[in-house]
């Protein structure tokens, strides 16, 4: 069964600045901000939720499905996608336009300076979810705000379940249409920020939102990730990662493990855990998309840590 990922795809390009941000800008002097960073360090990777979510899924042995509009210069990526064997069939390519970038400047503090080209993105609701066949599962990630909405209801008019997955496109939407999103929703899975601004804008705490849907989950980064069930909530302990390098996508790779679980109906338990040594596994790593791992060895992880079997 496929699971249909609604989303973004986006490169990465991200310097470091071996210096602090605050010893090169004068708080007084901010109104005529002119400064330029010597960035010695510089990488371009794979991102975007859609294609970070679709990648770890697939390294579950997952069959994710991709849904997303891209620019002209999306052919290494796609070739990235092919080497992995991820379905790009509903990946389009928008004419006269760039695939939706990030240009992220880093100093020695790990503060950061970000600038986002949303790109082809923006024509993400040219991609229609009855376009997509043998789907029973998805998932509405960031993306374009007008994709977003229209694929919210198109999965809920075609009767397919999917994840309410706002990110860092939560504010894009007020409470009355993050509420419509969650009427549509299956489930919602959202950060520990991102929660706090959902019951800001909806005037409803989590357990009362979590009565609406089959579950909303809420990850804590360090402080590991709640799953709030209609009679009960359910804590998932963070896994002890190998190395602390780069939490960014670890929410990605926990939606993946999310997509797995549900997918298979597995307990919520036991899903939080999957998805939470996703997430361990994905920190150890620079970038969104460089870990990599066999079935095999992530199911000698879970029983390491866990103590059970894995469900495989």
């Amino acid at each position: 069964m496929s699971a249909l990922i609604c989303g973004s795809f986006a490169y990465d390009t991200i310097m470091v600045f071996q210096d602090q941000f605050k010893n090169h800008i004068l708080p007084e002097s901010v109104h005529m901000l002119n400064v330029s960073f010597l960035v010695p360090e510089m990488r371009r990777e794979t991102g975007g939720c859609a294609g970070n979510i679709a990648y770890n899924l697939k390294l579950l042995g997952g069959e994710p499905l991709p849904m997303a509009t891209v620019g002209e210069d999306f052919t290494p990526y796609r070739d990235w996608m092919r080497q992995c064997a991820i379905d790009d069939r509903y990946v389009v390519e928008i004419p006269n336009s760039y695939t939706a970038q990030a240009f992220i400047t880093t100093d020695i503090d790990d503060n950061q300076i970000t600038a986002f080209h949303p790109g082809a993105m923006s024509f993400s609701q040219q991609n229609q979810v009855t376009d997509a066949t043998g789907v029973k599962l998805g998932i509405v990630a960031p993306d374009g705000r007008d994709g977003m909405l229209q694929h919210a209801a198109q999965f809920a008019a075609a009767k397919i379940p999917f994840i309410f997955d706002p990110g860092q496109g939560l504010p894009m939407f007020n409470g009355e249409e993050l509420l419509h999103f969650i009427h549509l929703a299956s489930w919602v899975a959202v950060n520990d920020y991102e929660a706090q601004l959902l019951q800001e804008r909806t005037g409803y705490d989590l357990p009362t939102l979590a009565q609406q849907v089959e579950a909303l989950i809420v990850t804590r980064g360090g402080s590991g990730s709640s799953i709030y069930l209609q009679q009960e909530r359910i804590d998932i302990p963070v896994v002890a990662a190998t190395a602390i390098n780069d939490p960014t996508g670890c929410g990605d790779a926990y939606r993946a493990g999310l997509l797995y679980g549900i997918e298979r109906g597995l307990e919520w338990q036991t899903t939080g855990r999957i998805a939470a040594l996703l997430g361990a596994i994905k920190i150890a790593s620079h970038g969104t998309q460089n870990h990599s791992f066999t079935l095999e060895s992530f199911s000698s992880l879970y029983q390491f840590h866990y103590g059970v079997p894995f469900p495989a």
